[in-house]
């Protein structure tokens, strides 16, 4: 027999089932439409605005999410990871991200400001020459490890952006692929007396990770640098695995086990953004972060727009039956988002075990996908205004440019935004169905002010939150990635020549001379 809270999730599931589903243009017949589904926040940095009018959420389906989510016990869940519970069941531990910005449960908070201030420490004391000349860093870590810090450094540390009053301009080279390239690329862009290596890894046993730690070191040793470990800086859950490594605990900036990977980037994972684009861009990071953390937890129901946009997530993933959803970002400076939020949200989310251990009897995560407007229309925007598939898109863009030519530019790059978003939604009749649009696809628009440090951390913090929000409704964990481990365990057995595999891999391997 099911608990009065099952029970009341699958008669609230049953009623969103039962609405109709209206059309966006039915939807715009309200004058109040896009006033009631828009939200303008303002942050450190500048505002953002969430324009969810054009998704197929009617006031009927709001309301009847907000009951799905009053059942599924949002509130209380999200109470719990502000106060620092375990609601990481799995690995019976709480869930620290937003501590590390000051929000929550205050010895987690604490513990994350002392954090903060020995890698402020650690910078002041590179940008101030203790360590020689240093022009590059090499950030050495896969997955959360990477994906963040290349993220921030490539929308932040920009040449163009660099700030003169911040100190000497350090160039960082992200590196995750265990494809010895990929290193090599990085070292022909360094100079190896002037170079430092971050060794980010959760463990300190990450296989990528500390294959490619071990090459940079070797590296820095062949090119003349005398001792190569005292060039190195972990970045680490497991302060003592770096410590016997061979790196000096001075050098070792710890991060709490409550910090999953793909949430890690406000911690000392967040170091070369400190390195590179300075301390106070990074404390601005947080800052917008921190703003966002606030709005998700003093407003309720559509109002939370984190909480909205997993609304009309759910929508198309459960109620239309949609696969995918698409996110692309109208500006150069956030090309790196749509393959942030593909771990973020795949790894959060693409569950098949409920929190108690039950199979999952409906969709979770869909598949996230995207790229860069304009590229991206001359590539795969056929599929999205024309094909039999239905795709979710979000846009997002900035009204302050990020460069300093002819306006023109920008304007062309705001038109094709808002453009498309307008075609998915409004379709062109044709006699020739090969010239026929069929519209009433749907968007999502971010729009912010400009793309600075403050709304970087908001727009990052939103999709945690929306990605969390998604996971409560679904009763799944958002915060482990157990998922990841059996591939990883069987490479290990081929790589070390033992085990016994299918005919196929078998064949693969002596093909490739490595069985």
């Amino acid at each position: 027999m099911a608990d009065t809270s099952d029970t009341d999730v699958t008669a609230a599931w049953d009623r969103l089932t039962a609405l109709p589903r209206p059309s966006l243009k039915d939807l715009f017949a309200d004058a109040g439409r896009v006033a009631a589904m828009t939200t303008t926040l303002d942050l450190p940095g500048g505002s953002i605005r969430f324009d969810w009018s054009k998704t197929h959420l009617s006031p009927d389906h709001v309301a009847a999410f907000e009951a799905l989510a009053a059942a599924a016990g949002f509130a209380q869940r999200r109470a719990a990871l502000l106060a620092g519970e375990r609601i990481n069941v799995t690995e019976d531990r709480p869930v620290g991200h937003m501590a590390q910005r000051g929000q929550g449960d205050a010895a987690m908070v604490e513990e994350a400001s002392a954090l903060h201030a020995r890698m402020r420490g650690l910078v002041a004391a590179i940008r101030g020459g203790t360590f020689g000349t240093v022009r590059h860093l090499i950030h050495i870590g896969i997955g959360g490890s990477a994906l963040g810090p290349k993220l921030a450094l490539d929308a932040l540390a920009r040449p163009d952006q660099a700030d003169p009053d911040a100190g000497p301009a350090i160039a960082v080279e992200v590196v995750a692929n265990i494809d010895g390239q990929a290193l090599e690329e990085a070292f022909a862009r360094c100079d190896p007396a002037a170079t430092m290596i971050a060794v980010a890894s959760k463990t300190f046993t990450t296989t990528e990770t500390m294959t490619n730690a071990a090459s940079a070191l070797d590296w820095l040793k062949a090119n003349g640098v005398a001792d190569p470990y005292g060039r190195a800086v972990a970045l680490t859950a497991a302060p003592d695995k770096a410590v016997e490594w061979g790196i000096d605990e001075t050098r070792v900036l710890p991060f709490s086990e409550s910090v999953g990977g793909r949430y890690s980037l406000w911690s000392s994972i967040g170091f070369p953004i400190a390195l590179a684009c300075g301390w106070d861009d990074f404390a601005e990071m947080l800052d917008g972060a921190a703003a966002m953390d606030r709005h998700f937890i003093e407003e309720d129901g559509a109002a939370n727009v984190a909480l909205r946009a997993a609304f009309a997530d759910l929508y198309y993933t459960h109620l239309v039956g949609c696969q995918t959803r698409a996110c692309f970002a109208y500006d150069e400076r956030l090309r790196l988002l749509p393959s942030y939020l593909q771990q973020l949200e795949m790894e959060s989310n693409g569950k098949r075990a409920t929190l108690d251990g039950k199979p999952v009897t409906q969709p979770t995560a869909p598949i996230t996908w995207g790229g860069v407007g304009t590229d991206a229309q001359h590539a795969v925007f056929q599929l999205l205004h024309q094909g039999t598939a239905v795709v979710p898109v979000d846009f997002i863009a900035a009204i302050i440019p990020g460069d300093t030519l002819d306006p023109v530019h920008h304007r062309n790059l705001l038109a094709n935004c808002f453009g498309q978003g307008a075609a998915l939604m409004a379709g062109k009749a044709n006699a020739d169905p090969a010239r026929a649009y069929p519209g009433d696809r749907p968007s999502a628009t971010m729009l912010c002010e400009d793309i600075n440090p403050a709304t970087l951390g908001a727009l990052i913090a939103f999709h945690e939150h929306r990605t969390f929000a998604n996971g409560v409704i679904l009763g799944i964990n958002s915060f482990d990635q157990f998922g990841v481990e059996l591939g990883k365990e069987i490479a290990k057995s081929i790589g070390q020549g033992g085990g016994h595999f299918d005919t196929s891999t078998t064949a693969l391997m002596k093909a490739a001379g490595i069985a």
